[in-house]
């Protein structure tokens, strides 16, 4: 079981930054200074869960908190105005926070959604039968958590660096503070057993999701309020959904892998539209782009293979 955690480890920064096209296939080296923060903190989360009996909502939590003391502590984007030369909070900006509406709602999803959840529901499918056991025994877990640090590490070094920007204290320990509050939470969803109801078709889910991340990923360039506006519908919409739907008897592996292969599928159709950080070019670009497409799709097709048929007895955790 291993091999999924070494799975997971590589899969989370190429999904993270090289399925998103932040990166062309050409800086692939980026990988061994990407995986470690990125993949020890996705298998930190994936383990921690699963060895307490949990699952999606103490892993979706997990990964808000993982965004939080990424982009809040490590990065710390959420409060630089030029972070990466970028200016991500010219807009809607609020002074007593230090962060942009648009860009902390932005960040935090895609850490969320795509950087650990998308990652670790595709191994877990490539994988059903090991799908809610531990993967890592405690030494496994231990190298995980030295790993991820020492990126996190990296990542603060690297970011002084180019930057030279410290946070104010006051937001650094409220960044802290909320992701120590989301840790706590993600151990407090209660167990519930499945209830009665209609669930839709995985294939419904699947377009369901498709539409979400192009409204999600689409308002680039609307005005500020509908890009918020918008962020703000979908996940509260997803979110409902998804919890209502996931307590009922009738969902199973396949909406679960349906979900997965919407965002993973959002990812790589966006990407078409993005300019590497690093390694970019008039050819390498859409290459690595079509490249790490098709890569993707193979991996939902075996993904797909792999996933049980049959709806399977659960819990809204699993």
């Amino acid at each position: 079981m291993r091999k999924n955690a070494f799975a997971l480890f590589f899969l989370a920064p190429l999904v993270a930054e090289f399925l998103l096209g932040d990166f062309g296939i050409n800086a692939l080296f980026a990988l061994l200074f990407l995986a470690p923060m990125y993949g020890g903190g996705a298998i930190l989360i994936r383990e921690f869960a699963r060895r307490t009996g949990r699952g999606w909502p103490t892993m979706l939590t997990l990964a808000l908190a993982y965004g939080v003391i990424e982009e809040g502590l490590v990065t710390q984007s959420l409060f630089n105005p030029n972070y990466a030369g970028l200016h991500l909070l010219e807009h809607w900006f609020v002074p007593v926070l230090g962060i942009s509406v648009p860009w902390t709602l932005t960040v935090l999803a895609v850490h969320t959604v795509w950087s650990i959840s998308v990652p670790i529901a595709l191994v877990e499918h490539l994988s059903p039968a090991t799908r809610t056991t531990p993967w890592l025994r405690v030494p496994g877990l231990v190298v995980a958590g030295v790993l991820c640090l020492l990126g996190a590490l990296l990542n603060v070094f690297g970011t002084w660096t180019s930057d030279h920007f410290q946070a104010p204290w006051p937001r650094l320990a409220g960044a802290a503070i909320v992701g120590l509050a989301l840790i706590v939470l993600a151990f407090r969803w209660p167990h519930r057993e499945p209830t009665a109801g209609p669930v839709p078709p995985a294939w419904q889910v699947l377009v369901l999701t498709l539409v979400a991340g192009a409204l999600f990923r689409l308002p680039d360039a609307t005005p500020t309020w509908v890009n918020v506006a918008l962020m703000v519908l979908v996940f509260a919409g997803m979110t409902v959904a998804v919890l209502r739907w996931s307590g009922r008897d009738g969902w199973g592996a396949a909406h679960r892998l349906a979900l997965a292969a919407g965002a993973t599928l959002t990812y790589a159709w966006h990407s078409f539209f993005m300019r590497p950080f690093m390694g970019d070019g008039p050819v390498v670009t859409p290459v690595s782009h079509v490249v790490f497409a098709v890569l993707a799709i193979v991996l939902l097709y075996c993904a797909m293979r792999a996933t049980p048929r049959s709806p399977e007895p659960h819990t809204i955790t699993a």
